[in-house]
Parts: C-alpha cells; structure tokens; sequence
C-alpha cells in the first residue's frame, strides 16, 4: 500500500493533533515525521508536556506557512487551584507558599475574574522561552536568577468561570497570541489574596482547528495505516481562507513561481479582503484560475498595484 510519504498530493497542509499528557510538543512532531518517512514537520503553537489538546501540525509546505497563523486566537479550558502559588505558576512547580483559601466566595471570584477581561498588561512568567538579553527566562530560572520583565499587552477575548470546587476553578478562555495561561490563573490567585496557579490546561481551539476534529497521536498512525490520513489534512487554502485573494492567468502563475511580483494589470479578479489588504500590505493569496493556491504576497508600498511575492507554495516546474 502507497503510504502518505508516497503520496505527494497529501503532503502539504494542516493536521489538528490532540496532544495527550506527558507528550512535548518535539515529541509529537518527530513522532509524525518518522511516521511520514521524513517529510518536513513543524508545529504552531507549544504546549507544555502537561498541557493537553488541540496541537496544530504543519505537513510539507505547511512549514512555510506558520507566520500567518500566529495572529489566529486560542481557546483553554484551564482549572485555577487557590492558595497555593509555585514557581513555575503551574503544577508541576515547586509550592512557594500555601494560604487558606476557603473563606474566599463564588461572588468575589467572580469579581476578580471580571477585572481581567479585554486588553490587560501581563509580564511573561520566569520559566518561559522568552527572551532577555538573548538568553531564555527559563534558563535563568533554573539557575536560580529573577530577571527584569517588560509587561505586554494581550487581549483577554472571554473569560469565563465554568465551575467552582472548593479551591479548584475552571474557566473558559478566549485569548490573543502571547497570552500565559498560567500566568493568568496566578494574577487572579494574586488577585483575591491567596495566591494560586494552574493546575490543568487543555487548549480547545487555535484559530478555525478545533478540539473535535482532532486526532490522537495513536488515531494518526491508525489513520496512516489504512491510507486515510490525507483525509484528516487541511489544505493550505483553506488553513489561510482568512487571507485576502487575487486571481490570476496561467502565464502570470508561471511569473510567480519564480518569485515575479504581480503588476495590477495582470490581476483578474481582487475580492473585498484583498482590497482591504492592498491599504494595511497585509498578506494575501494569489490564486490561478483554478483556484489553486500559488503564492502568499504583499502589495507593494512604493508601486500602486504590484503585488510582491513572500512566499511560493507550488513547485517552480510543474
């Protein structure tokens, strides 16, 4: 049987892993790769080895696209356990300190919670990937330093409490890029005076790639072994569907392949988020008339019309 490595027309796009516990993100991502045969594999979006849920997987040409996916907004379900605040802000941490947390009621949890909707300032926590002075927070937490850190600004889309029991509270977040979930769930232990840190985080949705239409690690090699897992792909146009299009001929498709910008006169058909794109150079697709994607671009700032090329997503010789 032709297995997926084999098969070309498959290779490239987006598959929606539900990580499991223990697994790091490497791990999934080189359990797929030997199981491709070595096709190129990336990943967008990390989650820690004890954070479960939707790990969006990058096939083939898919590696080149995971700059535009980095804007999409992420959805946790994430349980917040009072009273008691580590280092790493989560549970597998050492526990700093332990404080009582029983007195505290639903309605004053309520009321910190509301005060950490929309956009807040938050400063990225110790053991992060983070960068300072080009060395990573969390190597300097391992060796025992605290260092300076600027606040960011993120935006807290919804924020909801889903359960309260005893000191254990689950929310429902809706978060932009750079959010620290665990961060979050110690400021709102800080919050109401009794510290705390996250205790369980499972990541629902990244952009359009849900939870529900994930598979196992275990379901992808299934899938893989019964020649179905290209079913399970997301095509490369539709993971961007967000981006503005541009249609063009066959011949201006030969240009893009080799990297020719796109003047205006050779662009057939410009749909409304493109346009909107032309003013803000945000990124588009161009297209052919068949549909097919060719390429990502930009319009130019300096030539009124031209659409630059960023990145060529089909073979230069076809």
């Amino acid at each position: 049987m032709m297995n997926l490595a084999q098969s070309c027309a498959i290779v490239d796009g987006v598959l929606t892993v539900k990580k499991e516990f223990g697994w790091t993100s490497h791990d999934v991502v080189a359990k797929v790769r030997h199981l491709l045969g070595g096709v190129k594999v990336g990943h967008a979006g990390t989650l820690d080895p004890a954070s479960t849920g939707v790990l969006p997987l990058l096939i083939g040409r898919g590696t080149r696209i995971a700059e535009y996916l980095v804007e999409w907004d992420k959805e946790y379900h994430a349980v917040l356990r009072l009273g008691e605040t580590t280092d790493t802000q989560d549970a597998t941490g050492t526990v700093l300190a332990s404080l009582a947390s029983d007195w505290v009621t639903p309605e004053a949890i309520h009321a910190a919670v509301d005060r950490f909707r929309g956009p807040i300032e938050q400063i990225p926590p110790m053991y992060s990937a983070v960068k300072v002075g080009g060395v990573p927070l969390y190597k300097s937490a391992r060796a025992g330093k605290t260092i300076a850190r600027a606040a960011r600004v993120i935006v807290i889309h919804t924020l909801d409490v889903l359960a309260i029991q005893g000191r254990d509270i689950t929310l429902r977040i809706v978060c932009s890029k750079g959010t620290y979930v665990r961060t979050l769930c110690a400021d709102i232990g800080e919050a109401l005076g009794v510290g705390g840190h996250m205790l369980a985080l499972e990541r629902r949705r990244v952009g359009p790639l849900t939870i529900d239409h994930a598979l196992t690690v275990d379901e992808v090699v299934t899938r893989h072994a019964i020649g179905r897992l290209g079913n399970d792909l997301l095509s490369l146009n539709r993971t961007l569907d967000q981006l503005g299009t541009v249609v063009v001929d066959e011949q201006t498709v030969d240009r893009v392949r080799h990297g020719v910008p796109v003047p205006a006169v050779q662009i057939l058909h410009c749909d409304e988020a493109a346009d909107r794109a032309r003013r803000s150079h945000k990124a588009i697709r161009i297209q052919g008339t068949d549909g097919r994607l060719v390429a990502i671009g930009k319009y130019s700032e300096v030539s009124d019309g031209v659409v630059n090329i960023d990145k060529v997503l089909v073979d230069q010789d076809v």
